[in-house]
């Protein structure tokens, strides 16, 4: 198994990874009856897009032996109603600009080839854009 999540009450979860033990809380959001005060499920998927993103960058980058430790994304998750679900996930990615255009490009490849880019439905409007000014 890889995680266990308890359904809290109040429409709040706690999802355990199983082999660190590490925790974090979900809440339904505002907008569908929820208290909003942490990441909800839909928030997690939209965050595991740009969090994969960066993963497989960061593993293709060291062993270009390149560094991008500070490198960060800012989400954005669009909701669709009828039937409730992501209509679209805008990331902005913010990388070394130190990188050459070459290697660049390679890893903006590798990072729109993440799993989780794989898994996303092709309903889902992803909207990526790569800034290299770190």
């Amino acid at each position: 198994m890889t995680s266990k999540v308890t359904y809290l009450g109040e429409l709040r979860t706690q999802c355990q990874h199983l082999r660190s033990g590490n925790e974090f809380i979900t809440d339904a959001p505002i907008d569908n009856n929820g208290k909003g005060e942490a990441f909800s499920p839909t928030d997690t998927v939209a965050t595991a897009l740009a969090s994969c993103m960066l993963t497989v960058m960061g593993v293709k980058a060291r062993s270009m032996e390149l560094q991008l430790k500070g490198a960060y994304a800012d989400i954005t998750k669009h909701m669709a109603a009828n039937p409730r679900r992501i209509s679209g996930i805008d990331i902005q990615l913010y990388l070394p600009a130190a990188i050459s255009k070459d290697d660049q490009a390679l890893l903006e490849r590798v990072g729109n080839s993440c799993p989780v880019m794989q898994s996303i439905h092709p309903d889902i409007e992803t909207a990526i854009q790569y800034h290299w000014q770190l």
